[in-house]
């Protein structure tokens, strides 16, 4: 009786751990196009939100000339490797903290209503780490320097963390909206 339990019971946290990371990677396209429109208005250039988060592992020239093109009244310098590159690392970081999302959420039993104001939450946590602890750490270990380790600052405080709660509310609508649905059984095998 207890095997059956433990497995219903670690297939409820697979599954919300699941959710939460595809919900993570949705929250952080739309917290990404947020971001883009805002450089794009703030005369930054479009993809430069791309191009500083790829700046982790990749020189940051690419993000210092969409800058200096977006200013100079050339919003859309387009380098694909990197933009492709700023992306994944996006959305890799965002399934992270949504399946941590959806792991802490499995067991409260809450409607989408309350789960989204948890998101809420959870991006102001979410902006609170990235900016005082982990992009300063990642930017130690990959010797990213100041693009990585001041990224806030960088992006502006205010964009910062609009993107960051934004996150949040959509990936606690979508977390709430799956988690409230009963788990879907596979078919009997004959």
């Amino acid at each position: 009786m207890s095997t059956t339990h433990t497995t219903s019971h670690s297939t409820s946290l697979g599954r919300a751990a699941v959710i939460g990371a595809v919900a993570g990677v949705i929250a952080s396209l739309v917290m990404a196009m947020y971001a883009m429109v805002a450089g794009w208005v703030q005369d930054t250039g479009f993809f430069t939100p791309l191009y500083h988060i790829a700046s982790l592992v990749a020189a940051p020239e690419t993000m210092m000339t969409s800058m200096e093109n977006g200013t100079a009244g050339t919003a859309f310098t387009f380098s694909f490797g990197v933009a492709v590159l700023g992306a994944l690392i996006h959305m890799m970081t965002g399934a992270v903290y949504g399946a941590v999302f959806g792991l802490l959420m499995a067991r409260l039993r809450l409607g989408t209503l309350a789960l989204t104001a948890l998101g809420l939450v959870w991006g102001a946590i979410v902006l609170v780490m990235s900016a005082f602890i982990l992009l300063p750490l990642a930017a130690a270990a990959t010797g990213a320097g100041e693009p990585i380790a001041d990224m806030a600052a960088m992006a502006g405080w205010g964009t910062f963390t609009v993107e960051h709660l934004l996150f949040g509310i959509v990936l606690g609508m979508i977390v709430g909206l799956r988690l409230s649905r009963p788990a879907q059984s596979a078919p009997a095998a004959y």
